[in-house]
């Protein structure tokens, strides 16, 4: 089994604020989905209050990220046979959250 990235970024959910209760309950259905179906790997949104740091080979911190890499948004990791069957994972969550997804698959790594 493979393992699916599927995200947006922040800027891409453009809904009121009285939509917003529903596209909350309607992706949470959709990841409730994903959990009974037992697909589910980890998801959730980055916390765009705190700001991100870089943590240079040596050990040293420094704010920021990398150049052009900013990530923001919401994300779910699932586990899944194949593309076609992330496809459709990620059309519901498109569905349920009012926004495209951006779809990526993991590089299989037997160490992890």
């Amino acid at each position: 089994m493979t393992k699916y990235l599927i995200s947006f970024p922040s800027e891409a959910m453009v809904v009121t604020p009285e939509e917003l209760p529903q596209v909350a309950a309607d992706s949470h259905a959709v990841i409730a989905e994903a959990k009974a179906a037992g697909v589910y790997v980890f998801g959730g949104g980055i916390d765009e209050a705190v700001e991100p740091v870089v943590v240079a080979a040596d050990g040293a911190v420094s704010p920021g990220t990398y150049p052009g890499s900013e990530f923001r948004g919401g994300f779910t990791v699932l586990e899944l046979p194949n593309r076609a069957t992330a496809e459709d994972w990620a059309r519901r969550i498109a569905v349920s959250c009012r926004c495209s997804q951006e779809l990526r698959e993991f590089m299989f790594d037997p160490e992890s």
